[in-house]
């Protein structure tokens, strides 16, 4: 997708944005609210007792959240970035809670809850995530997924979007020449730059869930603030700046758990 590319869309690009957008990050309170804002302010609460996957757990921020705020749980931070894991552990350390919030690349065990907070964009292969969080489930868990802003956001290409809806404009190989410029890692598609972007679209998601064997119990959208309109499903595509979902097992039969270490294959 995008229409101006070659030397026109670089030399556009560079003209705009002599430097990388600086998207404003959430204060750490924020941060740590982001499983209440999204899933309700009783959500912790029902984690009591539990075990708990973060899948895609980055720096380990809402898998210590909970470990801290639930003391009766446990929880496994699962990621394939060690640079990630290294982090998550020594937050785990100063938070106190190391005993029950672990950090690794795989895990055998199953979980009640599995959580994937702004990641199912990044993910290289999102219908081989679903069917590993399915083996991950115990018979009666549940995933609570978020991610967003989606590809047809104006937003949605992240750090490529030096405005609004600029990474339908430029072409792929334009933008990733102009990134180019400020980080030199040799990546030439979305999909190699750090973290990923898989290009996800609302439908795609529901079509790769239909497709899998989890289904989907509910999935709402939280669209551009007072633009409440672009809710409906004519337009959400455009406007969803978060998408939040339950996913339950489409079958009672539970599935041989299958390792996240497998996408580093």
């Amino acid at each position: 997708m995008g229409i101006i590319g070659g030397t026109l869309g670089y030399s556009i690009l560079r003209a705009i944005a002599p430097a990388p957008p600086q998207r404003g990050g959430e204060a750490q309170a924020d941060q740590d609210c982001k499983l209440e804002r999204y899933f309700g302010s009783a959500f912790l609460g029902t984690l009591r007792g539990k075990t708990v996957i973060d899948f895609g757990c980055g720096d380990g921020l809402q898998a210590v959240t909970i470990a801290r705020r639930v003391p009766d749980c446990r929880v496994i931070g699962l990621d394939i970035q060690p640079r990630f894991l290294e982090k998550a552990r020594l937050r785990a350390a100063r938070c106190g809670v190391s005993n029950r919030c672990t950090f690794t690349e795989s895990t055998q065990e199953r979980a009640d809850v599995i959580i994937s907070i702004d990641a199912f964009e990044h993910f290289d292969d999102p219908a081989k995530i679903l069917a590993i969080m399915n083996g991950l489930l115990k018979r009666d868990g549940e995933v609570l997924a978020s991610f967003g802003p989606t590809w047809l956001h104006p937003y949605g290409g992240h750090l490529f979007s030096v405005f609004p809806w600029a990474h339908l404009v430029f072409t792929e190989a334009a933008l990733i020449r102009w990134r180019a410029r400020f980080r030199p890692d040799g990546a030439t598609r979305f999909c190699e730059v750090e973290g990923g972007l898989n290009q996800i679209r609302i439908a795609e998601f529901e079509r790769l869930v239909g497709d899998s064997p989890l289904a989907v119990d509910w999935l709402e959208t939280a669209p551009i603030r007072n633009l409440s309109f672009l809710r409906w499903k004519p337009f959400r595509e455009l406007g969803s700046s978060i998408v939040r979902c339950r996913l339950v097992r489409r079958e009672s039969r539970c599935a041989e758990p299958q390792a996240i270490g497998e996408l580093a294959a």
